[in-house]
């Protein structure tokens, strides 16, 4: 393959007595060295049972050192990764293997009970003593038959489905390298940086944001699972972590558990949220205690990483996810078909060599993505005057009422500076008069009590009055997806007919 592919050796070459991953769980800790040499024993492997350049691999796993053992053997011979979530059902697994056609999937042994069909697979167990054996043990150096190309695919993420089937976005060698170089660049990594993945690894979030770019530049990463708030603190700073990414959730945890309010962070320089909005609150917690706190924006058509922001700014600047990185390109179009003034919202378009090949066995679905070398993302943003980005919502989630506009991110935002309020949805419901009428669902914090009527007083101050939700709908939780993150599809599908 051609050598700038293969960084995971080149790292080794350079670094290979740093240690480049830490098992959270068991404390377990691996080279650089050792971390190309097993990728090097599974590649061998694998193309000792047949696996050729263009195969794919799936794994199910919750994070552990096999997503970047079959990630990085995959890419030494041109197969394709495949990871899996495995928080979906049986179903969805199903219809996600059926899709891509693996021929082998590695799992947990927990998780085999989510397969449906094992006899016409190769399955090998992560955790039994033949795994072991292939990634340790394995004296031959893997045979290169293949030229691995950089637009020859390296994996396909699965994308969450909230829209219908999950779709492969297909990653090439090129995209995950310039995510990473990008990043690099951009965020100003060093070998001394060392991130704290919780994010699942089935997911680009937790895959390329921050594990690709601090392993390429030779820093360390630690990976945990089942989150919780005292053990993430702990590992934070037993670790000497410097950024890590979370999503809002998790920092709620965090900032809510009690040895939050002594605890000092004495290695940090970033914390990062990602995977939706983050409520105000949360930025101020970390402020207060001096600590650097920021927002990014992502998707896994595009590597995730686009832009960057100071956190030193992003404190002046709260919900801005900053100016486009340094390999990337972005630009925001009205609906009109014309690039947005400063302060305009409309759709934003992404371009670079980060940006995904296609989705895998689905033309129709590429063509749709992809308009004179843009990527349409579906989000809707603005920029201000000095070129700060804001991301407003999603295209087919805004709401117009009475013609007018409403951005549900905007009115959540409001909303959620309330003191009684946990989480927020705001959607759109079909209305007659109005065309579609503003709802918000919302759950409390403990022991917290807020009417309607107060909730509608509280925005009325802070938001114009035809952004101010009609209803206010009260839940113990509000619906999430498999990812987390809240679930808009089925919220707009039980309340539709909210009125007659």
């Amino acid at each position: 393959m051609r050598w700038e592919l293969d960084w995971i050796a080149n790292r080794a070459r350079l670094s290979p007595d740093s240690i480049a991953v830490v098992d959270g769980e068991n404390g377990s800790r691996f080279t650089f060295q050792e971390l190309n040499k097993r990728a090097e024993n599974i590649a061998y492997y694998f193309k000792t049972i047949g696996i050729n350049k263009g195969d794919r691999i799936a794994l199910l796993s919750p994070n552990d050192i096999c997503y970047f053992d079959l990630l990085f053997a995959c890419g030494k011979i041109g197969a394709v990764f495949v990871p899996l979530n495995w928080r979906l059902s049986s179903e969805e697994i199903d219809y996600i293997l059926t899709n891509s056609s693996p021929r082998l999937i590695a799992l947990s042994s927990n998780l085999e009970g989510l397969l449906r069909d094992k006899s016409s697979k190769e399955i090998i167990n992560i955790n039994s003593e033949k795994y072991h054996q292939i990634a340790n043990e394995t004296s031959i150096s893997y045979v290169q038959e293949e030229l691995v190309q950089e637009d020859d695919a390296l994996a396909i993420i699965y994308t969450g489905g909230t829209t219908g089937k999950p779709k492969g976005v297909v990653l090439s060698h090129r995209s995950i390298m310039w995510n990473g170089l990008n990043t690099i660049v951009s965020w100003n990594l060093s070998a001394e940086d060392v991130t704290l993945t919780y994010m699942p690894m089935f997911h680009t979030g937790g895959l390329n944001a921050l594990s690709i770019p601090i392993l390429m530049m030779g820093g360390k990463v630690v990976l945990a699972n089942n989150f919780e708030p005292n053990r993430a603190i702990q590992i934070i700073n037993q670790e000497g972590c410097t950024v890590v990414l979370l999503v809002p959730t998790m920092y709620h945890m965090m900032v809510n558990t009690p040895s939050f309010k002594d605890v000092k962070f004495p290695t940090m320089h970033t914390f990062l949220s990602g995977g939706a909005p983050c409520p105000l609150e949360i930025y101020q917690a970390f402020e207060e205690k001096g600590l650097s706190f920021k927002e990014g924006y992502g998707l896994t058509e595009a590597g995730p990483n686009n832009f960057f922001i100071d956190p030193k700014i992003s404190r002046f600047r709260r919900g801005s996810v900053g100016k486009a990185m340094f390999f990337n390109d972005v630009k925001i179009m009205t609906s009109a078909g014309r690039e947005a003034k400063a302060g305009e919202v409309g759709e934003l378009l992404i371009r670079g060599k980060h940006v995904f090949h296609h989705y895998w066995n689905n033309q129709d679905a590429t063509k749709d993505a992809y308009h004179d070398g843009w990527l349409h993302t579906g989000d809707l943003a603005r920029c201000d005057e000095e070129g700060y980005h804001y991301i407003v919502g999603r295209k087919k989630e805004m709401i117009i009422t009475g013609g007018e506009n409403v951005y549900p991110l905007e009115v959540e935002q409001c909303i959620s500076k309330h003191p009684a309020i946990n989480e927020v949805a705001v959607i759109g419901v079909p209305h007659q008069k109005w065309g579609e009428m503003v709802i918000a669902i919302v759950s409390l914090m403990p022991d917290q009590q807020v009417s309607m009527l107060e909730l509608k007083e509280f925005c009325q101050e802070k938001i114009g009055k035809y952004k101010v939700p009609k209803e206010f709908i009260f839940v113990e939780d509000i619906p999430k997806t498999h990812v987390g993150k809240i679930d808009k599809n089925h919220l707009q599908k039980t309340y539709e007919n909210l009125v007659g």
